[in-house]
């Protein structure tokens, strides 16, 4: 099978499955495992590069307005490489190509390509995830295994912290403007043993004020900006020091969003665990990740 991926979380899906040999293309934002990297990509960032997280928030916010998408195509990539199967997204217009295109191009194709679409809004659908791409791919085998190793963590999270005080939490998915996260990271936060005081699981992202973050008292701040790494994560909450500060939480920290948490794949395990590690350090001594803690 041919398989192009135009989402980084099925890209990492599928080749968790096994199935890194079918999969013949990817999108530029594909960086995990190591091996995606070298594939051919058939998106591009629309974006000038280097903007702020003000101005490409106002930039999404126009582009989306305006009905475009803020990645491009390569369509003749696309029908050169002579997909069976193209797994997308239709769940959010900032993380992927237009669903309706890829559809429309999959029609106009003479080889007429599957075209499946991955739009998990809570933690229990990211796994779901797994039996829908094994049912297009024929690898139930590698599936059930993987969903075993899956649970097997999770459950040994909600192990290690029951019985522990729940800590109230606030997630940051963006600091200019605010936004606190929405979709599986409320049920992560429980799971962890934590309550997170402003999220609502399956629901998506939503803006609020500093003042409104703060009326909220979390103890704990994760700062988890949208698609980017810890150390891009630290550098936002720098930036957002005051801010931060005003929230009055005992602690802030930064972590990897585009590794554990933006991306409902199979390391949203490694996202559990690290949230697990944050809020309650003396049950779960590891984090299999960065934890930046923000001085203040």
């Amino acid at each position: 099978m041919r398989i192009v991926s135009l989402v980084p979380h099925a890209t990492e899906l599928l080749f968790a499955l096994g199935l890194g040999d079918d999969v013949v293309g990817v999108t530029h934002e594909c960086d995990y495992p190591p091996d995606a990297c070298e594939l051919p990509q058939v998106t591009r960032d629309e974006l000038p590069a280097g903007l702020s997280s003000a101005q490409i928030d106002a930039a999404v916010r126009q582009r989306t307005a305006r009905g475009e998408s803020i990645y491009g195509l390569d369509r003749d990539l696309l029908a050169d490489l002579r997909p069976d199967l193209i797994v997308t997204q239709q769940l959010c217009p900032v993380c992927a190509v237009s669903y309706d295109e890829v559809v429309e191009l999959a029609r106009e194709l003479p080889f007429c390509p599957e075209v499946i679409a991955l739009d998990p809004k809570t933690f229990g659908e990211t796994m779901s995830d797994i039996r829908t791409v094994a049912q297009a791919t024929g690898s139930k085998a590698a599936a059930l295994d993987l969903v075993a190793r899956q649970r097997s963590r999770v459950d040994a999270v909600k192990i290690a912290v029951r019985g522990a005080r729940p800590v109230p939490v606030v997630a940051l998915e963006w600091l200019d403007p605010v936004f606190v996260a929405g979709h599986w990271t409320p049920q992560m936060i429980e799971l962890a043993g934590g309550i997170d005081v402003l999220g609502f699981a399956g629901e998506p992202s939503e803006q609020l004020s500093w003042e409104a973050v703060a009326a909220a008292a979390p103890e704990v701040v994760v700062v988890m900006p949208c698609g980017y790494d810890a150390e891009r994560s630290l550098y936002e909450a720098h930036a957002y020091a005051e801010q931060l500060r005003a929230l009055g939480a005992g602690r802030v920290v930064a972590i990897d969003a585009s590794a554990t948490f933006s991306r409902p794949g199979p390391r949203l395990v490694d996202g559990l665990e690290i949230l697990a590690h944050v809020l309650h350090p003396e049950q779960v001594s590891r984090a299999p990740g960065p934890v930046h803690e923000v001085a203040l």
